[in-house]
């Protein structure tokens, strides 16, 4: 067990008509810059999970929904060296308004089969096969 202790951090699948899942990049400068994630961030002191799911998503791609269109899907548990992460992932389908990436950062709209041929944070990759079960 890193020094850092667990990290909860929220993610969330961005589902469009078509079936195809938002995913962003991580920009130049921040950790595990270059890789492909599901947008997300640190739950904050006295935030829920979906609370955080509904900030990040409106401060990463400008966009709104709502605490009853997020379902829990599944969750990440993964050991990097300084500390451990714990990461629930949301499936969204209904939101407002078009996202964008709001800090710079790239966006793709990826079919479930593909996510694989983009790089991810280890954390990210096993959540990959629900989706694909899912959609």
């Amino acid at each position: 067990m890193g020094s850092g202790g667990t990290v909860l951090v929220a993610a969330c699948a961005l589902v469009d008509a078509d079936g195809r899942v938002l995913i962003a990049q991580r920009p130049e400068g921040k950790s595990m810059a270059g890789l492909w994630e599901f947008p997300g961030g640190k739950v904050e002191d006295g935030e829920t999970p979906e609370e955080t799911v509904i900030r990040e998503l409106h401060e990463e791609l400008g966009i709104t929904t709502k605490r009853a269109c997020l379902a829990p899907l599944t969750f990440a548990s993964h050991s990097y060296d300084d500390f451990h992460l714990l990461m629930p992932l949301f499936i969204c389908r209904r939101y407002w308004g078009i996202p964008q990436g709001q800090e710079g950062q790239a966006l793709k709209w990826v079919r479930p089969n593909k996510l694989r041929d983009y790089p991810m944070p280890a954390a990210d990759e096993p959540l990959v096969p629900f989706l694909i079960d899912l959609i």
